[in-house]
């Protein structure tokens, strides 16, 4: 398996290009608070929804800790995704804008 490439929400906010969150925990933690725009695919639900994830964008997968967004980070890197890095920490860690609902 591909080495994980970890992003902190800090390094994130500092940057200028255009990211696809991809949220993979389930809807009811997702309702919680999420990432405004991000897109939500259960990790469970991950290799049967690829083809919504484009491999010509940069990619930051997100879920409660950093665990589950590892290992779909793993399962993308297999399927070819190149451009993909984990959120360390999760939304735990996260200190940017969030949405409820």
């Amino acid at each position: 398996m591909a080495e994980v490439i970890q992003v902190t929400g800090e390094e994130l906010a500092h940057q200028k290009r255009d990211v696809l969150f991809v949220d993979v925990r389930q809807p009811d933690e997702y309702q919680e608070a999420h990432i405004p725009g991000a897109l939500l695919i259960p990790l469970g639900q991950l290799e049967e929804r690829l083809r919504e994830i484009p491999q010509d964008r940069d990619v930051v997968v997100v879920c409660r800790s950093g665990g589950r967004s590892a290992r779909a980070c793993g399962i993308l890197g297999g399927h070819g995704y190149t451009r993909v890095r984990n959120l360390q920490g999760g939304m735990l860690a996260w200190r940017g804008d969030a949405e409820r609902g």
